[in-house]
């Protein structure tokens, strides 16, 4: 009878659990953070291994000798003005040119998630109809955890391009049916807005965590370290998941506007204008920020990532801010 009575009391608080809004609204925001975590945290890492990949044997900084060059040293001159030009120089001119040049390698990686996930998208919007919220959900954490692993062990920059690009698709399907699980469980327009700032919260706790913790792993423990927290991390939000959204297929009742008619409303036109101006500037900053803290400064790499802290911080304090701000003073 006690194990009977054990077994109710289980499954009722489990019950209680799936019914819970608020559990809802923390699963959202933790995928919402996780996802921005690996959006951010291989900012500071992948310029400086995509260098070292390409060039092993040449280091990011070199030391200027303090000693004058002996008396049978040759050096080169500049016929323009007639200053000395040491090995040194060149090497540091080299290793300039080759940081520029992969300024374009590094930013087409970093945009070919954005880029998947502008395609998949509407892909996504329809499949919610379809199937319900729950199953895309999970099925942006099984993406996103594949993408995180092929990011720990990833050597070339083909395969990391490729979890890149995964990882679109799988924050793709978190965004658009997390946010559409909100919606549901929020009828209420003021508990929508204050639900929807604590998940976009969630989004911006992963931007502020992702580049410093990434830099940090990255200079004092190595590259794979960082994804595999994450995966676990990740695995541990799959598991809760299963355990209380219960993927399965729930089609929904009212049928979904067409796609011509959401993107001829001006309204969505305006939110995704404002959007896409606002990432814009964090987005170039990126893929040429660090590199040029590498070849300008000579930072470090877990400086590379702090530098970012100020930009999340703002955005952080503006979701949590703007959310019940929005309701009070109209949108």
């Amino acid at each position: 009878m006690a194990g009977a009575s054990d077994r109710s009391w289980w499954y009722d608080w489990l019950q209680r659990c799936r019914e819970s809004r608020q559990l809802v609204l923390v699963i959202v925001a933790i995928a919402l953070v996780l996802d921005n975590m690996l959006l951010t945290t291989v900012v500071p890492i992948i310029p400086e291994f995509l260098y070292d990949i390409q060039h092993p044997d040449l280091p990011l900084t070199y030391d200027i000798p303090t000693n004058p060059p002996p008396d049978n040293f040759t050096s080169l001159l500049d016929r323009g003005n007639g200053t000395q030009i040491t090995p040194e120089d060149i090497a540091r001119e080299n290793r300039h040119k080759d940081l520029m040049g992969e300024t374009k390698s590094v930013g087409v990686m970093f945009g070919s998630k954005a880029f998947v996930q502008l395609l998949a998208n509407p892909l996504v919007g329809i499949l919610t109809y379809r199937v319900g919220y729950s199953i895309p959900m999970f099925t942006g954490f099984v993406i996103m955890f594949l993408s995180t692993l092929i990011f720990a062990f990833g050597k070339t920059y083909g395969v990391l391009f490729l979890a890149r690009s995964l990882q679109g698709i799988g924050s793709s399907c978190s965004s658009v049916s997390g946010m559409g699980m909100l919606a549901e469980r929020y009828p209420d327009d003021r508990e929508r807005g204050n639900a929807m700032g604590i998940a976009l919260g969630g989004l911006a706790l992963g931007v502020l965590i992702g580049p410093p913790f990434g830099g940090i792993m990255y200079e004092f423990v190595g590259k794979t370290a960082p994804f595999l927290i994450l995966s676990a991390l990740a695995l541990g939000d799959g598991l809760l998941q299963l355990l209380l959204l219960q993927p399965g297929i729930v089609k929904q009742e009212v049928e979904p506007p067409t796609l011509k008619s959401l993107v001829m409303d001006p309204y969505i036109l305006i939110a995704a204008g404002a959007i896409t101006f606002a990432n814009t500037g964090i987005a170039m900053l990126e893929p040429s920020l660090p590199i040029w803290m590498m070849d300008t400064m000579g930072a470090e790499r877990w400086q590379q990532g702090v530098s970012f802290l100020p930009a999340s911080i703002s955005y952080l304090i503006g979701t949590n801010l703007f959310g019940p701000l929005g309701h009070r003073m109209g949108r």
